[in-house]
């Protein structure tokens, strides 16, 4: 089994894909899925913000949040995902990795990511998460 993996990801889902050889086919071997990141921001966060006082006293208003409910989630599944790979490369299983997202959730996994240094890890920011492995691989170097 080939210690090289290719991490095709969004908000939603993750797929972890290995080649056996570097000009080879992708092979699928785990999914790591997060239903919520494909809901929408309204469907979140349905309830309208609570209100509050003024520090005066004098009057009141909506209060907000400081990360929104659609970036916190996906906050959260990055730290799924980054953890994933983190026990996949300390427990030897991985020891090149490529991280394939979008810009914003490629900057989220890059902040989860804590891997040993002897790990390899590239990256292409693209969102490829919907299509084939056959389509994903066309969008990859040709030698992995």
């Amino acid at each position: 089994m080939s210690k090289h993996w290719i991490v095709v990801a969004d908000r939603s889902k993750a797929r972890i894909f290995t080649v056996s050889e570097s000009r080879g086919a992708l092979q699928e071997v785990a999914i790591l899925e997060h239903p919520e990141g494909r809901e929408h921001a309204r469907d979140i966060n349905a309830d309208r913000p609570g209100r509050a006082f003024d520090g005066s006293g004098q009057g009141r208003h909506a209060m907000g949040t400081a990360v929104e409910p659609m970036e916190q989630d996906a906050i959260r599944f990055s730290k799924e995902v980054g953890e994933h790979l983190k026990a996949a490369c300390h427990d030897g299983r991985c020891n090149r990795l490529m991280l394939v997202a979008g810009p914003e959730f490629l900057g989220l996994l890059r902040k989860q990511l804590n891997t040993p240094s002897a790990v390899q890890i590239s990256e292409i920011e693209k969102n490829l998460g919907r299509y084939d492995a056959r389509v994903i691989r066309g969008h990859l170097p040709e030698r992995l």
